[in-house]
Protein backbone atom coordinates (compact mmCIF):
# COMPACT_ATOMS: atom_id res chain seq x y z
CA UNK A 1 0.00 0.00 0.00
CA UNK A 2 1.33 3.40 -0.93
CA UNK A 3 1.67 5.70 2.08
CA UNK A 4 0.53 9.33 1.83
CA UNK A 5 3.36 11.84 1.79
CA UNK A 6 1.50 14.34 3.92
CA UNK A 7 -0.70 14.29 6.94
CA UNK A 8 -3.39 17.00 7.01
CA UNK A 9 -1.81 20.42 7.35
CA UNK A 10 -1.99 21.84 10.84
CA UNK A 11 -1.71 25.40 12.09
CA UNK A 12 0.97 25.47 14.76
CA UNK A 13 0.24 27.77 17.64
CA UNK A 14 3.86 27.59 18.82
CA UNK A 15 5.04 28.84 15.46
CA UNK A 16 2.52 31.60 14.98
CA UNK A 17 1.66 31.82 11.32
CA UNK A 18 3.74 28.78 10.33
CA UNK A 19 1.97 25.74 8.95
CA UNK A 20 3.23 22.33 10.02
CA UNK A 21 3.04 19.03 8.17
CA UNK A 22 4.05 15.62 9.43
CA UNK A 23 5.55 13.94 6.37
CA UNK A 24 6.95 10.62 5.21
CA UNK A 25 10.08 10.69 3.04
CA UNK A 26 10.47 7.86 0.52
CA UNK A 27 11.77 5.35 -0.20
CA UNK A 28 12.26 4.19 3.42
CA UNK A 29 9.35 6.04 5.02
CA UNK A 30 11.47 8.29 7.23
CA UNK A 31 9.36 10.59 9.38
CA UNK A 32 9.73 14.34 9.26
CA UNK A 33 8.22 17.64 10.36
CA UNK A 34 7.90 20.41 7.79
CA UNK A 35 7.10 23.96 8.95
CA UNK A 36 6.30 26.67 6.41
CA UNK A 37 5.85 30.24 7.68
CA UNK A 38 3.92 32.82 5.75
CA UNK A 39 6.03 34.34 2.98
CA UNK A 40 8.79 31.73 3.26
CA UNK A 41 11.70 32.60 0.97
CA UNK A 42 13.95 29.61 1.70
CA UNK A 43 13.95 26.13 3.25
CA UNK A 44 16.51 24.78 5.73
CA UNK A 45 16.87 21.04 6.27
CA UNK A 46 18.13 19.96 9.70
CA UNK A 47 20.59 17.10 10.12
CA UNK A 48 20.69 15.88 13.72
CA UNK A 49 23.66 14.35 15.48
CA UNK A 50 24.25 10.92 16.96
CA UNK A 51 21.77 9.84 19.61
CA UNK A 52 19.22 12.42 18.50
CA UNK A 53 16.22 12.56 16.16
CA UNK A 54 13.89 15.03 14.51
CA UNK A 55 12.55 15.72 18.01
CA UNK A 56 15.85 17.23 19.22
CA UNK A 57 14.78 20.12 21.50
CA UNK A 58 17.77 22.22 20.46
CA UNK A 59 17.18 21.80 16.74
CA UNK A 60 13.47 22.41 17.20
CA UNK A 61 14.25 25.64 19.02
CA UNK A 62 16.54 26.79 16.21
CA UNK A 63 13.95 25.79 13.62
CA UNK A 64 11.31 27.84 15.42
CA UNK A 65 13.64 30.86 15.37
CA UNK A 66 14.23 30.43 11.62
CA UNK A 67 10.47 30.21 11.05
CA UNK A 68 10.17 33.62 12.67
CA UNK A 69 12.58 34.90 10.00
CA UNK A 70 10.33 33.53 7.19
CA UNK A 71 12.53 30.47 6.62
CA UNK A 72 10.77 27.13 6.23
CA UNK A 73 12.32 24.16 8.04
CA UNK A 74 12.39 20.38 7.68
CA UNK A 75 13.46 18.13 10.55
CA UNK A 76 13.52 14.42 9.72
CA UNK A 77 14.83 11.12 11.01
CA UNK A 78 17.96 9.93 9.24
CA UNK A 79 17.59 6.25 10.13
CA UNK A 80 14.83 3.66 10.42
CA UNK A 81 14.10 2.13 13.82
CA UNK A 82 15.96 -1.02 12.80
CA UNK A 83 19.00 0.95 11.68
CA UNK A 84 19.09 2.91 14.93
CA UNK A 85 19.64 -0.35 16.80
CA UNK A 86 23.09 -0.57 15.19
CA UNK A 87 25.16 2.17 16.84
CA UNK A 88 27.65 2.19 13.95
CA UNK A 89 25.02 3.66 11.63
CA UNK A 90 24.88 6.98 13.49
CA UNK A 91 28.55 7.50 12.62
CA UNK A 92 28.26 6.36 8.99
CA UNK A 93 28.60 9.78 7.38
CA UNK A 94 28.18 8.46 3.84
CA UNK A 95 24.92 6.75 4.80
CA UNK A 96 23.60 9.88 6.53
CA UNK A 97 24.57 12.11 3.60
CA UNK A 98 22.70 9.74 1.31
CA UNK A 99 19.57 10.07 3.43
CA UNK A 100 19.89 13.84 3.20
CA UNK A 101 20.11 13.56 -0.59
CA UNK A 102 16.88 11.53 -0.55
CA UNK A 103 15.21 14.29 1.43
CA UNK A 104 16.34 16.85 -1.15
CA UNK A 105 14.96 14.62 -3.93
CA UNK A 106 11.63 14.59 -2.11
CA UNK A 107 11.72 18.39 -1.77
CA UNK A 108 12.45 18.81 -5.47
CA UNK A 109 9.46 16.64 -6.30
CA UNK A 110 7.09 18.99 -4.48
CA UNK A 111 5.85 21.95 -6.56
CA UNK A 112 5.57 24.22 -3.53
CA UNK A 113 9.01 23.46 -2.12
CA UNK A 114 11.21 23.00 -5.16
CA UNK A 115 11.25 26.73 -5.92
CA UNK A 116 12.86 27.53 -2.56
CA UNK A 117 16.61 27.97 -2.12
CA UNK A 118 17.93 25.28 0.22
CA UNK A 119 20.17 25.48 3.27
CA UNK A 120 21.42 22.78 5.63
CA UNK A 121 21.79 23.00 9.40
CA UNK A 122 23.88 20.21 10.91
CA UNK A 123 24.66 19.39 14.54
CA UNK A 124 27.50 17.20 15.83
CA UNK A 125 28.01 14.27 13.42
CA UNK A 126 25.07 15.55 11.38
CA UNK A 127 27.18 18.56 10.44
CA UNK A 128 29.64 16.26 8.66
CA UNK A 129 26.76 14.65 6.74
CA UNK A 130 25.49 18.11 5.79
CA UNK A 131 28.90 19.13 4.47
CA UNK A 132 29.30 15.93 2.45
CA UNK A 133 25.81 16.29 0.98
CA UNK A 134 26.41 19.96 0.15
CA UNK A 135 29.59 19.12 -1.74
CA UNK A 136 27.88 16.35 -3.70
CA UNK A 137 24.68 18.29 -4.44
CA UNK A 138 26.60 21.34 -5.68
CA UNK A 139 24.65 24.51 -6.40
CA UNK A 140 21.37 23.08 -5.13
CA UNK A 141 22.55 23.87 -1.59
CA UNK A 142 22.98 27.58 -0.98
CA UNK A 143 24.35 27.64 2.57
CA UNK A 144 25.40 25.39 5.45
CA UNK A 145 25.49 26.09 9.19
CA UNK A 146 27.17 23.73 11.66
CA UNK A 147 26.36 23.77 15.39
CA UNK A 148 28.95 22.07 17.58
CA UNK A 149 29.83 20.02 14.53
CA UNK A 150 32.47 17.49 13.62
CA UNK A 151 33.36 18.76 10.14
CA UNK A 152 36.53 16.69 10.20
CA UNK A 153 34.36 13.59 9.70
CA UNK A 154 33.46 14.89 6.23
CA UNK A 155 36.91 13.79 5.07
CA UNK A 156 38.04 14.70 1.58
CA UNK A 157 34.69 16.27 0.69
CA UNK A 158 35.76 19.33 2.67
CA UNK A 159 38.45 20.15 0.14
CA UNK A 160 35.99 20.57 -2.72
CA UNK A 161 33.21 22.35 -0.84
CA UNK A 162 32.37 25.79 -2.23
CA UNK A 163 29.02 26.25 -0.45
CA UNK A 164 28.99 29.19 2.00
CA UNK A 165 29.59 27.58 5.38
CA UNK A 166 29.34 28.91 8.94
CA UNK A 167 30.85 26.89 11.79
CA UNK A 168 29.45 27.70 15.24
CA UNK A 169 31.35 26.29 18.21
CA UNK A 170 31.14 26.73 21.96
CA UNK A 171 34.03 28.59 23.54
CA UNK A 172 34.44 25.77 26.08
CA UNK A 173 34.03 22.93 23.60
CA UNK A 174 37.72 22.11 23.81
CA UNK A 175 39.03 19.84 21.09
CA UNK A 176 36.05 20.50 18.86
CA UNK A 177 37.16 24.12 18.45
CA UNK A 178 40.47 22.99 16.99
CA UNK A 179 38.77 20.49 14.65
CA UNK A 180 36.53 23.26 13.34
CA UNK A 181 39.43 25.66 12.85
CA UNK A 182 41.30 23.03 10.86
CA UNK A 183 38.22 22.33 8.74
CA UNK A 184 37.67 26.04 8.12
CA UNK A 185 41.08 26.30 6.49
CA UNK A 186 40.14 23.58 4.00
CA UNK A 187 36.80 25.01 2.85
CA UNK A 188 36.88 26.63 -0.59
CA UNK A 189 33.85 28.95 -0.55
CA UNK A 190 32.68 31.82 1.66
CA UNK A 191 33.27 30.71 5.22
CA UNK A 192 33.34 31.87 8.82
CA UNK A 193 33.67 30.50 12.32
CA UNK A 194 31.74 31.88 15.28
CA UNK A 195 32.88 30.90 18.77
CA UNK A 196 30.19 31.45 21.40
CA UNK A 197 31.94 32.54 24.64
CA UNK A 198 31.42 30.24 27.62
CA UNK A 199 29.34 27.68 25.72
CA UNK A 200 29.92 23.93 25.88
CA UNK A 201 29.10 21.32 23.24
CA UNK A 202 25.30 21.36 23.54
CA UNK A 203 25.00 25.13 24.18
CA UNK A 204 22.92 24.76 27.39
CA UNK A 205 24.27 27.94 28.98
CA UNK A 206 21.98 31.00 29.24
CA UNK A 207 21.99 32.89 25.94
CA UNK A 208 24.19 30.35 24.12
CA UNK A 209 21.53 28.76 21.95
CA UNK A 210 20.04 32.20 21.28
CA UNK A 211 23.43 33.21 19.88
CA UNK A 212 23.33 30.16 17.58
CA UNK A 213 19.86 31.16 16.39
CA UNK A 214 20.91 34.71 15.60
CA UNK A 215 24.08 33.69 13.74
CA UNK A 216 22.31 30.97 11.76
CA UNK A 217 19.43 33.23 10.76
CA UNK A 218 21.81 35.92 9.55
CA UNK A 219 23.92 33.45 7.55
CA UNK A 220 20.92 31.92 5.83
CA UNK A 221 19.43 35.34 5.15
CA UNK A 222 22.68 36.47 3.56
CA UNK A 223 23.05 33.49 1.23
CA UNK A 224 19.49 32.27 0.63
CA UNK A 225 17.45 35.46 0.32
CA UNK A 226 16.49 37.03 -3.02
CA UNK A 227 17.26 33.97 -5.10
CA UNK A 228 20.93 33.86 -4.17
CA UNK A 229 20.77 30.06 -4.19
CA UNK A 230 19.19 28.40 -7.25
CA UNK A 231 16.30 25.99 -7.16
CA UNK A 232 16.51 22.83 -9.27
CA UNK A 233 15.23 24.54 -12.41
CA UNK A 234 17.97 27.20 -12.41
CA UNK A 235 20.89 25.18 -11.07
CA UNK A 236 23.58 24.48 -13.66
CA UNK A 237 23.45 20.95 -15.11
Amino acid sequence: MKLPLFSPMERSGAEGTAERREIIIPPLGLGGTLSIPAGAYALVVFVHGSGSSRFSPRNRAVAHALNEHAIATLLFDLLTEEEEANRANVFDIGLLAGRLAQAVDWIDGDPQLRRLPLGLFGASTGAAAALVAAERLGNRIGAVVSRGGRPDLAGRDLDGLETPTLLIVGGRDFGVIELNEEALARLQGPKAIEIVPGATHLFPEPGALEAVMAEAAQWFKTYLAKGSAPGPESAPQ
